[in-house]
């Protein structure tokens, strides 16, 4: 009973304000998100990494290490994302970023941080920002096959990392009025990010259910499995483990639309689409499943 509690306490106000993101898309469809989306790569991502990396207890050490552990599912997820495009002869290269780039800061960040607490959420957070990096990155890269160390430079994400690690590594207690600051702007981005969400689910279409839910099955199946697989290989035990284990079963992120869209070619963006509605959808089913093993053996 406890458990069960536990996870409406978790999911519950998750789920809810997706529902208000989509209540207001269905409401307006020509509702403007492009401040959202601004300020989510420019502002909140930035302030979000700080805050949870230098603010909720996380010791360099465990940041490192799952920092680490992070990039391992990754190279997991790609493995598995080539298989499955290459079984559904699929383009590889472009269509990959949803495969290998979870949803780990609009829906990760939040349940984690309601199920383990701040210090959840620093770890959450040492996962997300490699996912962060990633997007702005290898999936730039990737959907515009192109490699550009521009990207890279002019990545606020980036910076934030950098200055984040620093002030882990030296043991450099943030100003107050900073804390404070970037406490604000993380909670605003959790609360638009995820309203965002909910606004895209009404905008996307699924061009080809059946290969979006078998895309989506590698997505938010083979995900947890992949990161049980770590847990068990390098003995991970307690709640960095459990939230291992969590962000690894999130759907595909959003953002990974965003970026196809300004890169990649409208077949493409179609297909990201698809899974990312489909994938987000199963994610309802699959992640109080994953959540429940997380609680209990973590």
């Amino acid at each position: 009973m406890d458990i069960a509690v536990k996870l409406f306490e978790v999911l519950f106000p998750v789920f809810f304000i997706i529902g208000i993101g989509y209540y207001l898309g269905k409401s307006n469809p020509k509702l403007d998100t492009s401040f959202i989306t601004n300020f989510a790569a420019n502002i909140g991502s930035p302030a979000m990494v700080f805050y949870s990396i230098t603010t909720t207890g996380v010791t360099f050490d465990i940041f490192i290490s799952y920092f680490w552990y992070a990039l391992l599912a990754i190279i997991g997820f790609s493995i598995t994302g080539i298989i499955f495009l290459f079984s559904l002869k699929k383009e590889i290269i472009r269509e990959l970023p949803p495969f290998i780039l979870p949803n780990t800061g609009n829906m990760g960040l939040p349940i984690c941080l309601f199920a383990y607490g701040t210090q959840g959420l620093g770890v959450a957070a040492a996962i997300s920002s490699l996912v962060i990096l990633f997007h702005f990155t290898l999936g730039v890269c990737l959907a515009s096959k192109k490699f550009s160390l521009e990207l890279i430079l002019k990545s606020p994400p980036f910076y934030a990392v950098i200055i984040s690690v620093l002030f882990l590594y030296f043991k450099i207690e943030p100003p107050v009025f900073v804390v404070n600051i970037t406490m604000m702007l993380t909670y605003a981005a959790i609360f638009l990010i995820l309203m965002s969400l909910g606004i895209a689910l009404t905008r996307f279409k699924v061009f080809s259910f059946k290969s979006a839910l078998i895309s989506s099955i590698c997505r938010v199946v083979v995900g947890p499995i992949i990161g049980f697989l770590i847990i068990k290989l390098f003995n991970l035990t307690g709640f960095a483990a459990g939230v291992l284990l969590i962000q690894c079963s999130m759907p595909s992120a959003v953002l990974t639309y965003l970026v196809g869209s300004i890169y990649s070619p409208k077949k493409i963006v179609d297909s990201i689409a698809s899974m990312i509605v489909v994938s987000t959808i199963m994610s309802f089913i699959t992640i109080p499943i994953t959540l429940f093993f997380a609680l209990k053996y973590f």
